[in-house]
């Protein structure tokens, strides 16, 4: 009999995406779990989103992630979308069923747990998130859905971060970006959702001092791991979430959407990544 390939088929797609660390941590736990399953990346211009989810829905995938710059589009053609995508405006997880197209984002619950892991409760205090692009929305939502008591924004447009701080949290405090280190005075966490950092962009300066001694600076840029704004965090003793945390927190509940189950425990995914960014010796 000829083979019709694995039972189950999911993917990304971005642009670009050949950089995505999604692949190689779905392929372990794949593996690890025992499934007939395969995950691959799609490389997809923006102008073509819309239409290759809607053939994707038509075929035998039960579903992928979506990074960027899709994540709008992905909520745009869905038939049905949860709540968060809905609130945060965008939607990273797209699952087929019959043809229908359910939008969801996991970035809400994949933050929330890079913290929990580090036993950091948003409820501490208060939180400083800097930016109020797409990773800022799914932030701020975390942040006030584990009901944070004060959150404070900063962008470098101060418009857009009222737009973010309007639709996700009324009682956001907004700070113009070249005021922001007095933003950390009585701080507990301080979250870069900027693109500052990211290899090959210049590195997000926080005067630190200005911080509590116990205050967590946490970082959505994975490449480096160690971003200038998390060592500099850590060179004043704050304790740091790098942002393969969050990666890995989006990835559980996608892996659970696609094959019905959870990721398998022994897997270490934190040093998995760690490994397939560290450049080979």
């Amino acid at each position: 009999m000829k083979s019709t390939g694995p039972a189950q088929k999911a993917g990304v797609v971005g642009d670009p995406i050949a950089h995505s660390l999604s692949p190689g941590l779905m392929a372990a736990w794949i593996e690890a779990a025992g499934l007939d399953a395969l995950y691959s990346p799609f490389r997809v211009a923006r102008e073509d989103a819309g239409a290759f989810f809607r053939a994707m829905a038509r075929t035998d995938c039960v579903g992928v992630n979506v990074t960027l710059p899709h994540k709008q589009t992905a909520l745009a053609v869905a038939d049905q979308a949860s709540p968060a995508a809905r609130a945060i405006g965008a939607a990273n997880l797209l699952t087929f069923r019959d043809g229908v197209i359910h939008a969801d984002n996991t970035d809400t619950p994949g933050f929330l747990s890079a913290l929990l892991a580090r036993g950091v409760n948003p409820k501490r205090g208060p939180a400083l998130v800097l930016g109020a692009g797409g990773a800022a929305r799914a932030i701020v939502h975390a942040l006030h859905q584990a009901g944070a008591p004060e959150i404070r924004l900063s962008n470098r447009s101060r418009s857009n971060a009222a737009e973010l701080a309007l639709d996700l949290a009324p009682d956001a405090r907004i700070h113009d970006w070249d005021d922001r280190d007095q933003a950390l005075a009585g701080v507990a966490l301080v979250v870069n959702a900027t693109s500052l950092g990211l290899a090959g962009a210049r590195n997000l300066v926080m005067d630190w001092q200005r911080a509590p001694a116990d205050a967590i600076a946490a970082d959505s840029v994975y490449k480096p791991l160690q971003t200038g704004f998390l060592r500099d965090a850590a060179n004043c003793g704050l304790g740091t979430v790098d942002g393969l945390g969050m990666l890995i927190g989006q990835a559980r509940p996608s892996f659970e959407a696609f094959f019905g189950i959870s990721p398998p425990d022994r897997i270490d995914a934190h040093s998995l990544l760690q490994g397939m960014l560290e450049p080979a010796s």
